[in-house]
């Protein structure tokens, strides 16, 4: 049960990051001022990838522990940093220098990390293991 939720919200993590790349690009090419929907967007994608971590952690505890896992473990972990940072980092600037950039940069990072984090333990990104 706690494997299947795990390996299910990943498509959500997954989508979220994508939403996010896709949103940011359609104000950067289209030179358009930074909305507050950019920063929900980016960060429902971090809290869906730290609930994700969470979920990780209590597979841990129900399923036996590979050395593959480390890798897994650690390129998710600095997934999270990497969101989370953007993310602050972005929060913390004053409204008129808040841009997309940040955002697709961060979300690109993060999804490159995760989809490192997966093919350490063996699958495919867009594979289900349910």
């Amino acid at each position: 049960m706690v494997y299947a939720t795990h390996s299910g919200i990943r498509f959500l993590v997954l989508l979220a990051g994508f939403v996010v790349i896709l949103y940011g690009l359609w104000g950067i090419l289209g030179k358009r001022p930074y909305e507050p929907l950019m920063a929900r967007l980016a960060s429902a994608f971090t809290g869906l990838l730290h609930l994700q971590i969470l979920i990780g952690f209590a597979v841990l505890l129900t399923r036996p522990f590979s050395s593959q896992l480390i890798g897994h473990i650690l390129m998710t972990v600095l997934a999270a940093v990497v969101a989370q940072g953007t993310t602050s980092v972005v929060r913390k600037r004053p409204d008129d220098q808040k841009t997309y950039a940040p955002h697709v940069v961060g979300a690109l990072l993060a999804l490159g990390l995760i989809a490192g984090g997966i093919m350490a333990i063996g699958r495919g990104v867009f594979q289900s293991t349910i």
